[in-house]
């Protein structure tokens, strides 16, 4: 079977994109062949500016469902594929938008967020982020932990701090996520993940999202799409076949004010970290080019059996045993 015949009869999940959420992006995905993607809607936002931004997607996808559809179960996800179209499971990277409410946890579930990250990067009321001292899972955390495992929405520790991610591994009945990271064991930098800590994940039933942000690859801006896979390959030596996945983190569409607003704490307060340029791997520049990196992994002596595990269907088994269905 060629690359392209493969990629239009798998499943392919993006674990992560935080795009500019419009009708230019959502043909992209068509045109990528996504079969689902965990699309970010919430960062440094409260509950009432999130449930906002959570209407605003809700009347997106009703004006574009011709392209996507919203999603809550794996079963909606293979659903969105036979129908040609794009599953929308909304995600935060940040659980600022729990405030200090457990309720809260159920309120967005019913809304149809499946991943929320404990931390973007600082301190909040459940652990400490991955740009300052940590002090670990606090005891709210622990309680927000048991009520994500309770109503089905998965842990995710991509921006979170290694102290903190440990204890929510332990902490967690459920698997749980790194679902957009890179080894530093290729390129050392605070968001990067250890040997160690991608090793504990997975010896505790957690998955990787791979990324493919440049300032985290080992060549930068410079970085191919063989660069993005030598990093797939070099996790899937660590963790295994089973519990690799794509996390693209996608920012297509995004202007200098949204990296502006992600790289201050709260968005606003202490610049955390600097960029630089802002260029995907050279050969999936975009969503539209998903179909290039299928065609990668089989290049770089991927099988086809692992090629459409790692484009998806290792998604589908993690995020069915988080929510159930």
């Amino acid at each position: 079977m060629n690359a392209t015949e493969l990629h239009q009869q798998s499943i392919i999940i993006d674990g992560l994109i935080i795009a500019k959420w419009n009708r230019e992006l959502f043909e992209d995905m068509h045109k990528g062949g996504l079969s689902a993607a965990n699309c970010t809607v919430s960062v440094w936002d409260d509950f009432q500016r999130t449930v906002d931004n959570i209407v605003e997607m809700n009347q997106l996808i009703e004006d574009n469902s011709d392209l996507v559809m919203k999603v809550h179960t794996t079963d909606d996800i293979r659903k969105a594929k036979e129908a040609g179209k794009t599953g929308i499971l909304m995600g935060f990277q940040n659980a600022h938008a729990f405030e200090d409410q457990l309720g809260y946890v159920q309120i967005f579930k019913d809304l149809g967020v499946g991943v929320v990250q404990m931390c973007y990067n600082t301190q909040n009321l459940i652990g400490t982020g991955c740009y300052e001292r940590d002090g670990g899972l606090s005891g709210f955390g622990r309680e927000i932990v048991a009520e994500m495992n309770r109503v089905g929405i998965m842990c995710d520790l991509s921006h979170v701090g290694s102290k903190t991610s440990e204890e929510v591994i332990l902490a967690s009945s459920k698997p749980v996520c790194y679902s957009h990271c890179l080894p530093s064991g290729l390129k050392e930098h605070p968001r990067n993940k250890s040997d160690e800590e991608l090793k504990f994940i997975a010896e505790h039933g957690g998955f990787v999202g791979v990324t493919m942000f440049t300032p985290f690859l080992k060549k930068g801006p410079d970085a191919t799409i063989d660069d993005y896979v030598e990093a797939i390959a070099y996790i899937v030596d660590i963790v295994g076949e089973d519990q690799v996945g794509i996390g693209t983190d996608f920012t297509q569409g995004q202007d200098k004010a949204f990296f502006d607003y992600l790289t201050h704490d709260k968005g606003y307060a202490r610049e955390l970290t600097q960029f630089g340029k802002i260029v995907n791997p050279e050969g999936i520049r975009t969503v539209g080019e998903f179909p290039n990196l299928t065609e990668a992994l089989l290049r770089n002596g991927f099988s086809e059996r692992l090629t459409q595990k790692i484009m998806g269907e290792n998604w589908m088994r993690i995020l069915k045993e988080v929510w159930g269905q």
